[in-house]
């Protein structure tokens, strides 16, 4: 499983600002909500990162523990919790496979393909295990991944990006490789990240990242003894997952009895 070190963590919110966490956010109530978890909940966010779901989600009332390996990570997060006075949020640093808390929680986040960071079959029902195992009575397991058909119909290639980043900016080149034959993607990172008076950094990241078919998904999910309740387009859930979705968000609910 990949872990984020200092370099990346710095660059990461960033790199990703134009993201939609608000409106991810909101999707993720509304599943809630569906599923019968209405008002404060409390939540389980796996590979946190930076936190951005978790503050959010905290700022809305729900009470939130954010779990990553990456102490990097997690200093970005801390800061920014600190900073909105975000008090029913708790940061911990753990390997996501390996942990337990001894508690259980009405939901369980697994958010910017963080199964697609398992790099095997072990890593993957490893996650999977850690999930089920925090889930409280039909507790729902919400997760985004890369999708099969789409990322054989529109290959990765080559992207470039420069973003502001303090009074410098960050520049990152990615390329991209398929292994077909594992369901994974090769990406390779070129990173250079300049200062407000001109001074340059250059460094290079390598991640892997697996996509998943829904039988893949359904197979793992039920051995862990949770079932695929729904599997959508994402962050827009009224499009079906098909060859035009690159990202998919998955609905899991335990098992009973299980």
């Amino acid at each position: 499983m990949t872990e984020f070190g200092p370099d990346y963590a710095d660059a990461y919110d960033s790199i990703y600002r134009s993201k939609d966490y608000d409106g991810e956010a909101d999707l993720i109530e509304r599943i809630l909500i569906r599923y019968g978890f209405v008002g404060s909940r409390s939540i389980l966010d796996l590979g946190c990162g930076t936190g951005a779901h978790a503050l959010r989600l905290a700022q809305r009332g729900h009470r939130v523990v954010g779990i990553d390996r990456s102490a990097a990570m997690l200093t970005q997060a801390c800061a920014k919790a600190v900073a909105a006075g975000a008090f029913s949020l708790d940061f911990q640093q753990a390997d996501i496979r390996h942990l337990n808390l001894g508690r259980r929680f009405d939901a369980v986040l697994m958010m910017f393909t963080v199964l697609g960071y398992q790099r095997d079959e072990a890593e993957l029902m490893a996650a999977l295990a850690a999930a089920r195992r925090h889930l409280g009575p039909r507790g729902v397991l919400l997760f985004d991944v890369w999708y099969g058909p789409a990322v054989l119909a529109d290959r990765p290639g080559e992207r470039n990006i420069r973003v502001a980043h303090g009074s410098g900016s960050i520049s990152r080149k990615t390329r991209a490789l398929l292994d077909v034959s594992r369901r994974l993607c090769q990406i390779n990172f070129e990173l250079e990240r300049v200062d407000g008076r001109g001074r340059t950094e250059k460094w290079q990241e390598e991640h892997f990242v697996h996509y998943y078919f829904r039988p893949d998904l359904e197979r793992a999910l039920g051995k862990s003894q949770l079932q695929l309740l729904d599997l959508s387009g994402f962050p827009d859930e009224t499009v079906p997952a098909d060859e035009r979705t690159w990202n998919v968000l998955g609905v899991a609910r335990a098992i009973e009895g299980s």
